[in-house]
């Protein structure tokens, strides 16, 4: 009734006056569908519409996902670190994509101002390199994936000063770094049969090189490649642009698009290796 009230049609005529294209009801199949001009379809067929929809894009359902995500901060001493310029938006949009997907998400969140939003995500914070290691150690194990997207720190200070250090009025300060541990090549070291590990490498000059040296000696299944060339890419963007290289050498580039366009297109490629 209201579809055919005079005033409806009047206004509709001015659009079409106007050169508007008026969008008809469909015919076939769609048709089919319709009950009528103007009128709502019942609420429990419009329920049961969306329910087919978001279960045909679920491709994670009850999968268990492990990601690491941000910086870590090796101490100098009590108020001076070593760290890096990762904000962690990356491994968050994996994480909330992943659980928006069906999985079970833990994430292992260096130090960032970054907050979860999925009730299937479990955050566990962590500062060091070193706890990071440990908390990735045993979540993996029981995990059908994990997404190593954190920037660990590769050294820490040999002594961590228990007091802040005074600044001396002559002389330099040296400060001896040793590693820590590699948490990629030790979770590629246990990966089992049927897990799969994905790594990044953010890289500055013969970036494919260096991705896939880094695949293959960290047992890794694909490896998500950037480059801090690429303008819009690597820490501190809403944007990434990535290629994704497998085992088997291919490579596939993506164009630039936002952290979250960028973490549906790798699970994507997860959901293919874990069906």
């Amino acid at each position: 009734d209201m579809f055919a009230h005079p005033s409806t049609q009047q206004n509709l005529d001015r659009l079409r006056s106007f050169g508007n294209r008026i969008i008809e009801p469909a015919e076939g199949e769609l048709a089919s569908h319709l009950v009528g001009k103007g009128r709502m379809e019942e609420p429990d067929k419009i329920v049961a519409v969306l329910d087919d929809f978001f279960a045909s894009q679920i491709q994670l359902e009850k999968k268990k996902i492990v990601i690491t995500a941000g910086p870590t901060y090796e101490k100098i001493d009590p108020v001076r670190f070593i760290g890096n310029y990762s904000s962690g938006k990356m491994g968050f949009a994996l994480a909330e994509a992943c659980a928006g997907q069906g999985a079970e998400v833990t994430l292992i969140a260096g130090p960032v101002s970054l907050k979860t939003v999925h009730p299937n995500i479990k955050r566990i914070d962590v500062e060091s390199a070193e706890e990071m290691y440990h908390a990735a150690m045993e979540a993996f194990p029981e995990a059908d994936a994990g997404i190593l997207c954190a920037a660990v720190a590769d050294y820490r200070p040999d002594v961590q000063a228990t007091e802040k250090i005074k600044r001396e009025t002559k002389g330099e300060m040296t400060l001896l770094l040793v590693p820590n541990k590699d948490i990629a090549a030790s979770l590629g070291a246990i990966k089992r049969e049927g897990q799969i590990l994905v790594g990044f490498a953010l890289e500055t000059n013969d970036e494919t090189a260096h991705a896939e040296g880094k695949l293959k000696r960290k047992n890794l299944d694909f490896i998500v490649l950037n480059s801090l060339r690429d303008a819009g890419a690597g820490f501190r963007c809403d944007t990434n642009k990535i290629t994704i290289i497998d085992k088997e050498g291919e490579a596939t580039a993506y164009p630039l698009k936002s952290k979250q366009g960028v973490a549906v297109d790798i699970i994507n490629k997860l959901a293919t290796l874990l069906k």
